[in-house]
């Protein structure tokens, strides 16, 4: 009975994600028309080194910023304050947001009459528009694409480390101000090996997401800076190289299994007994 029970699922799962992967695989790891592995030519490829560098600087310049934010932000929400509520709301709104909405936000804000540029000029700061768009201003352009991703999901950080400060015991902390801890060895020694479950949880969840990192790119640089899944988009839709683009898509699984597995070896609580 239970396996007859559950039989649905696992027929759903064979069907829409089994036989979709099992095929993906054939096609990054095989020989193609051509007599060359899909695999081993991108990891050959000149282009490899640079998507590489390109996705691993984005994600070195988003999740340590929105974690930063993030335990910031729950260490002022954690206190009781008038407006409290109100912060807590707005704080969290982006997350409301497609990525898509997100990037035509601040890419009409950025733009060379959008808001930012009409406000600084106004304010007579600067006498001509600042470029944050075009081939020729690519380091704008990955700037752009920070500011948008931290703003629009450090909210899911925040949520995972927020809920972990609920979990904590307030008589520990009432403990370590009765040693004389300062804010910043409560901090250190009390609070954050105490959040490691939930900053562990946090950063798996948004390294996954800052990999699959798509629209934001697409539409605040177009093909100038190219990361593995624009990349993966771009030789399946425009080239219409379905291989190469499962090859691409299957690296985007194994960095990220990688970097899910250090987070938990890195993060891992020791167990008591």
């Amino acid at each position: 009975m239970p396996y007859l029970l559950i039989l649905p699922s696992m027929l759903y799962m064979l069907a829409f994600i089994g036989y979709p992967l099992v095929q993906s695989l054939s096609w990054a790891l095989l020989p193609d028309s051509h007599g060359s592995i899909p695999i081993v030519r991108i990891l050959t490829s000149e282009r490899f080194s640079e998507v590489l560098v390109n996705t691993f600087l984005l994600l070195l310049a988003i999740v340590p910023a929105q974690f930063a934010l993030a335990l910031l932000a729950s260490l002022v929400l954690v206190q009781r304050f008038p407006g409290r509520e109100v912060s807590l709301y707005f704080f969290t709104v982006p997350l409301a947001l497609s990525d898509v909405s997100a990037a035509l936000i601040w890419y009409t804000m950025l733009s060379s009459r959008g808001f930012l540029n009409k406000l600084l000029m106004e304010a007579g700061l600067i006498s001509s528009p600042i470029q944050f768009f075009g081939y020729a201003f690519r380091n704008m352009e990955f700037l752009a694409i920070v500011l948008t991703e931290v703003w629009r999901a450090t909210a899911i950080v925040f949520i995972n480390i927020y809920a972990g400060f609920q979990t904590i015991n307030r008589e520990l902390l009432e403990a370590a101000d009765v040693f004389g801890l300062s804010s910043l060895q409560k901090l250190r020694y009390v609070t954050l090996p105490l959040l490691k479950p939930s900053i562990q949880s946090a950063l798996i969840i948004r390294t996954l997401f800052a990999l699959q990192t798509f629209a934001p790119v697409l539409i605040l640089a177009g093909f100038d800076i190219p990361v593995l899944a624009t990349e993966a988009f771009y030789q399946y839709t425009l080239v219409m190289d379905v291989p190469t683009a499962a090859a691409w898509s299957l690296l985007i699984g194994a960095v990220t299994f990688a970097l899910g597995a250090f987070y938990l070896r890195a993060l891992r609580t020791p167990e008591v007994g």
